[in-house]
């Protein structure tokens, strides 16, 4: 509504210069210099959290270590709270190169996956999600159920899968076992895949909304063109679970949701704890240059 100004080492406006600048971009296309070295103003979140610099298998090796420390708590198998998944680095697309890398990486998740199914009975078919490694705003995403599907995009799959927003090349991508969605919303044509996404303020679960997709199967990505939103029935307070109720209940099973949540969440903190550019002996203002 009104241009930013920059004075010196500090970020605002013509007539106001604030102690907190809020950032509601993920850095796709990198940092402008205009955000780069303030001195004194709080950037929430910080420039190390956007994806010109985090990347996914940075957050899910965080999030293992949480998971495997709760499943110590609970007693219970970490796989129930955390997908198998690996990462591939050095990947051309278009020139058709770490295919097989791919492939392999494909495989080893697959047979892990199959592996778990055998264990606790599950009778679908595993699949993996293969994803750009950085932010992709749903782009950058293909189902795989066989390593033999990498091998054989044409070459729409394969502009699909090289470049994201902002023209951002993709080279390093994750592979992580898929998970597949059998809640479904009602929609006016009929039931729709739905996956459920969670808000947070601060540790607090405060709501959430269901991603549906009338024209999305259970194995597939809901993120994309055509997705609706529909707001998660909290009628309940979903911070206890209701102990005489079922385990699928809405009250139930919203509040495993903000569970799963809640140690996203703290995974994240150590996430960005750990990449925070002090730990990595820079200096805030050159820890992260526009590509």
């Amino acid at each position: 509504m009104e241009p930013l100004v920059r004075q010196n080492d500090r970020l605002g406006l013509e007539n106001f210069e604030p102690c907190l600048v809020l950032l509601n971009n993920d850095l796709s296309a990198g940092v402008p210099p205009i955000l780069q070295g303030l001195v004194g103003q709080k950037l929430f979140p910080p420039l190390h959290a956007g994806w010109a610099s985090r990347r996914k298998s940075e957050h899910f090796a965080a999030y293992n270590s949480v998971a495997e420390e709760f499943a110590q708590r609970l007693q219970i198998d970490p796989w129930l709270i955390n997908p198998i998944f690996s990462q591939c680095r050095g990947l051309d697309f278009q020139a058709r190169l770490g295919e097989q890398a791919l492939a392999d990486a494909v495989s080893d998740v697959l047979s892990k996956t199959t592996l778990k199914y055998k264990e606790h009975g599950i009778k679908q078919q595993p699949f993996v999600i293969v994803k750009a490694d950085a932010g992709t705003y749903g782009m950058g995403i293909m189902t795989v159920k066989d390593p033999s599907d990498v091998l054989q995009l044409n070459r729409k799959q394969r502009n699909k899968m090289a470049v994201g927003k902002e023209g951002l090349v993709f080279s390093d991508v994750i592979v992580q076992e898929g998970v597949h969605s059998f809640e479904t919303v009602d929609q006016p044509e009929g039931p729709a895949v739905a996956e459920p996404v969670v808000y947070m303020v601060d540790r607090f679960v405060v709501g959430g909304f269901y991603r549906v997709h009338v024209e999305r199967g259970p194995d597939e990505n809901l993120n994309a063109p055509g997705a609706r939103f529909v707001p998660l029935p909290f009628e309940e307070g979903c911070q206890q679970p209701v102990v005489g109720a079922e385990p699928d209940a809405t009250p139930n099973r919203l509040y495993l949701y903000g569970v799963v949540s809640r140690l996203a969440l703290l995974a994240a903190s150590r996430e960005l704890q750990a990449t925070h550019p002090a730990s990595q002996g820079l200096s805030p203002s050159l820890s992260v240059l526009t590509p």
